[in-house]
């Protein structure tokens, strides 16, 4: 008799075991949740400047664990095949590598998505600024019916089906319970930490890198306005792409087409006004040798064409930016004129924005990858 009591007492020990240890398992190659909801050090350099974050979304530890987790979750499409990391790829500088976006079931959208870096010092999202912050931007393409074409409420479902989130979702918020509002938070946390500073011009301007001649006439023609009437010359690029941040908080119809060829209105499809037509949110130019193919629809597909369109191929239309019509390197020139010589010095200094560590930094990568 004692010995069934002590077999059968050894067969349930050893099924609780074998229990515990099948429920333990890290699920989908995740790193084990550890409880962290400390504030999250945002390293970035001085000379970016101020920049506000949400009073009512802190950045923290285990929010930006969670949010990194959800940026590459596959569960925010209809069909579970595509995240938002599947259009911002991080080697690519967190753009698309593709000329046009696709969506579920390889549906091409008929933009190109854009590169994601230095997020907190925008204000407007998206090619034609229909988001004004990062927590309005990240529902949108879950929605999008050329994106991800699925619903909100479904999200939710499927996460709170998903073992993985709600303990992960209870030490970012203290509360196990799953939510869009909460979704958008902790995605737009994780993007605040995009931060890209350590480019080989970042290096320059701390006096770490000696450019050579090339780059510096590059730089120099980059951040010039010409005047023909003086002799000044320059690439006219500065206007718009401003600052250390290569940005500014603007758009711009930068002569990509005429009024009769133009397919996408961009900002005018948002504000509904004529005097928007053709123009687009001036994007950072930070790591662009690693953003190709350029422009909302990824018609350039290397910088030398997108130096040539801006030298020799404007087209004329009603709100083409007056500071691209007037800018030419030639006496009662109509055209930007930059020599063979000066579009490379350009391309030089471009290839100095690129941030290498950015790119490859293992806290911005695929949780699920190993």
């Amino acid at each position: 008799m004692y010995q069934q009591v002590l077999r059968s007492y050894t067969i349930s020990l050893f099924l609780c075991l074998g229990a515990v240890a099948l429920f333990s398992c890290k699920p989908r190659n995740q790193e084990a949740v550890t409880p962290d909801q400390g504030a999250y050090t945002l390293n970035a350099p001085k000379y970016f400047g101020s920049y506000t974050i949400p009073s009512d979304n802190p950045v923290t530890k285990a929010g930006v664990k969670l949010g990194r987790n959800l940026f590459y979750e596959k569960k925010l499409s209809l069909d579970n095949s595509i995240s938002c990391g599947s259009c911002h790829v991080q080697k690519n500088a967190f753009s698309d590598p593709n000329r046009l976006s696709a969506g579920v079931n390889g549906l091409l959208g008929k933009r190109n998505a854009m590169a994601l870096s230095n997020l907190m010092w925008q204000k407007d999202f998206f090619w034609d600024g229909r988001a004004k912050s990062l927590e309005e931007q990240a529902l949108m393409p879950i929605k999008d019916a050329h994106e991800m074409q699925e619903t909100l409420e479904n999200v939710v479902l499927k996460l709170k089906n998903d073992p993985l989130y709600p303990p992960l979702f209870q030490q970012a918020f203290g509360v196990e319970e799953i939510t869009s509002d909460k979704i958008a938070k902790a995605i737009a946390q994780f993007e605040r930490t995009l931060i890209s500073g350590n480019s080989v011009y970042d290096r320059y301007l701390t006096k770490k890198y000696i450019a050579n001649a090339n780059e510096i006439n590059g730089m120099n023609l980059f951040f010039t306005h010409p005047d023909a009437s003086t002799g000044l010359r320059g690439a006219n690029c500065g206007d718009c792409h401003s600052g250390n941040l290569t940005y500014s908080f603007d758009f711009k119809n930068n002569g990509l087409d005429t009024d009769s060829g133009m397919l996408d209105f961009g900002l005018q499809g948002f504000s509904l006004k004529s005097s928007d037509r053709g123009k687009f949110k001036i994007p950072s130019l930070r790591n662009i040798a690693l953003t190709a193919p350029y422009m909302h629809d990824g018609r350039f597909a290397t910088l030398e064409e997108v130096l040539d369109h801006y030298n020799e191929h404007i087209a004329q239309s009603t709100t083409l930016d007056p500071l691209i019509i007037n800018a030419t390197n030639e006496f009662g020139g109509t055209a930007l004129k930059l020599t063979t010589q000066e579009k490379k010095d350009v391309i030089a200094f471009l290839k100095m924005l690129t941030d290498t560590s950015f790119v490859t930094n293992p806290e911005f990568s695929d949780p699920f990858v190993k």
